[in-house]
C-alpha cells in the first residue's frame, strides 16, 4: 500500500515507524528539512520537502497513485486543505488531524466528506477517551476488554510487598489453580519481555495479564492490590484534553477541575455544569490540600506543561491518591512512569498515531491496541477454516518466541490458552506480539 504522510512531527514519525514495519511504500512530506533528514536516517521512507498544501508538492509525491493520504501537521487548516487537495488529485482515502471538536459532530463530518476528507481524528478527544478507559480500577494501571469483558488485559506493578516478587513464572503456577489468568508481558527498565517459565518477577516490574472475569479479581488478590472503584476525581488543567475528560467523566464521577487562568474558568463553567471548577494554581500544594486531594480516588494532570503534570501527580501520590495519570508531550517520558511513581503517562500524539495505525491496518487482524510504553501490540484474530493455527495443539505450533497467545473467545465465552489448547474455526484469538513478528503471527491465521 502506498501511503503519503503530511507532517514529520511526533504523530507523523511514529505512524511512519509503525507502517514501515508493515513494509508499506511510505512518503513523508514536511517543510522542516531537519525532521525529514532524521526520518530518512531512521526509517525506510521517501521524503519530499515542501508544503503539503501545494499542488506541485503533492504531485511530486505521486499522490494520484496513493492508497492513503494522512495529514497530521500541527495546523488543522493545512491538514483539511491537504486532504481535500489530495482527494481531488486522486488519493484513494484521506485522513486529517483536527483539534476543533466541532468537526467531530455528524453534520460537520458530512460536510468534510463532501470536501474530500474521508476521516478525521482528534488527539485531544482520543486522549480523553483513553483517560476514561484507564479509570476503570484504581489498582490497575492499564485495562482493555475483549467481548464485553469475557477476556481482559490488565496491568499491575510489582511492589515491595508483592508475593510474586523474586518468584519465577513457573513457581507462581500453583497460585493460579483455576488457570483463569495468564502473564503475557513484563515491562522492565524500558524493555518489553515476553515471559517464559524461567522468567523471574522483579521489584518495579510492570506486569500485564490476560484474565477471565474471575481472574481479574484473583490477580488483584495475589498481588495484594485493593479492588477499589473510583468515585472522586481531580483534574489539573482546563486544556482541551481536560475539558473533554471532565465532560465525559462528570456523568459518572464527582469531578473537580483546577485551572489557573480565571477567564478560562468562566468558559469551563459554561461547558461543565456537572463538574466543580476551581480557579487556582495546581502547583500550589496548599490549594490542592484545601480542595481535598487526600480524598480523591484519581488525579489527572493534563496542563500544557509535562513537568508540571508529572510533579503534581507525584504530589497526589504522596497524598495517598490511588490512581494518577499525567499527560506528557515528550514520548520518551512514557517509559518513566513505572520508575518514578506516576501510575500512567499518556501522550496524545502517540495515542493518535496508534489509532490511525489500527484504523488503516490490513491483514487478518480484526482489532489491535497498544499498551502505554510497551513495545508490543495486542492483536485479535478470527480463526478461518484451514488456518495453520488449527493444525495442532498450541504447544506443537512453534509459535514465535516474541509473541504469546493470551486467550480465546469461543461462542461468547473466554478461555485462557495453555499448551494443550486446540483452536477451532470462528474462535477469536487474542495475541500479544512484538512488532518484528506480527507478520509471522498473521501467517498462522491465513
Amino acid at each position: 500500500m502506498k501511503v503519503i504522510i503530511a507532517g514529520a512531527g511526533d504523530v507523523g514519525f511514529h505512524l511512519a515507524k509503525l507502517l514501515a514495519i508493515e513494509e508499506h511504500d511510505i512518503v513523508l512530506i514536511d517543510v522542516d528539512k531537519d525532521k525529514l533528514q532524521y526520518a530518512s536516517e531512521h526509517l525506510d521512507v521517501a521524503i519530499v520537502h515542501g508544503k503539503s498544501t501545494s499542488y506541485a508538492i503533492l504531485k511530486s509525491a505521486e499522490v494520484h497513485a496513493s492508497d492513503l493520504l494522512i495529514a497530521v501537521t500541527s495546523s488543522e487548516e493545512n491538514n483539511l486543505l491537504t486532504a481535500s487537495l489530495g482527494k481531488n488529485l486522486g488519493a484513494g482515502k484521506t485522513i486529517a488531524r483536527v483539534s476543533n471538536t466541532e468537526f467531530l459532530e455528524e453534520n460537520a463530518r458530512h460536510d468534510l466528506f463532501e470536501m474530500g476528507v474521508d476521516e478525521i481524528i482528534s488527539p485531544e478527544s482520543l486522549a480523553s477517551k483513553e483517560i476514561k478507559r484507564l479509570l476503570r480500577q484504581a489498582a490497575i494501571t492499564d485495562v482493555f476488554d475483549f467481548e464485553r469483558g469475557q477476556l481482559s488485559l490488565i496491568g499491575l506493578s510489582i511492589d515491595e510487598h508483592d508475593p510474586l516478587k523474586n518468584k519465577t513464572l513457573a513457581e507462581t503456577t500453583a497460585l493460579n489453580p483455576k488457570m483463569n489468568f495468564l502473564t503475557v508481558a513484563i515491562l522492565r527498565d524500558n524493555q518489553t519481555l515476553i515471559p517464559r517459565g524461567s522468567t523471574r518477577f522483579q521489584l518495579n516490574d510492570h506486569v500485564y495479564y490476560i484474565a477471565l472475569p474471575d481472574g481479574v479479581e484473583r490477580v488483584l488478590q495475589l498481588t495484594r492490590k485493593k479492588s477499589a472503584k473510583i468515585k472522586n476525581i481531580m483534574i489539573l488543567g482546563g486544556s482541551k484534553v481536560g475539558l473533554h475528560a471532565a465532560k465525559s467523566l462528570s456523568k459518572n464521577y464527582n469531578v473537580k477541575l483546577v485551572e489557573r487562568n480565571k477567564e478560562k474558568c468562566f468558559d469551563l463553567v459554561d461547558h461543565l455544569q456537572e463538574a466543580m471548577i476551581i480557579s487556582g494554581d495546581g502547583r500550589d500544594v496548599e490549594l490542592l490540600e484545601e480542595e481535598g486531594i487526600e480524598s480523591m480516588d484519581a488525579f489527572i494532570a493534563v496542563t500544557g506543561d509535562s513537568e508540571t503534570n508529572i510533579i503534581s501527580s507525584l504530589v497526589a501520590k504522596n497524598h495517598g491518591v490511588p490512581k494518577t495519570i499525567a499527560l506528557v508531550e515528550n514520548m520518551d517520558y512514557i517509559h518513566l512512569s513505572q520508575n518514578i511513581g506516576v501510575d500512567t503517562m499518556i501522550n496524545k500524539k502517540l495515542i493518535a498515531a496508534n489509532f490511525i495505525f489500527r484504523y488503516i491496518r490490513e491483514g487478518n487482524v480484526i482489532a489491535i491496541t497498544s499498551i502505554h510504553g510497551v513495545d508490543a501490540e495486542i492483536l485479535e484474530f478470527v480463526v478461518k477454516n484451514g488456518s495453520k493455527i488449527t493444525s495442532a495443539p498450541l504447544k506443537a505450533l512453534h509459535f514465535p518466541k516474541n509473541a504469546i497467545v493470551g486467550g480465546v473467545i469461543r461462542n461468547g465465552k473466554g478461555y485462557v490458552t495453555l499448551g494443550n489448547f486446540e483452536f477451532k474455526v470462528n474462535d477469536r484469538v487474542v495475541v500479544l506480539a512484538r512488532p518484528d513478528c506480527i507478520h509471522t503471527v498473521e501467517d498462522f491465521f491465513k
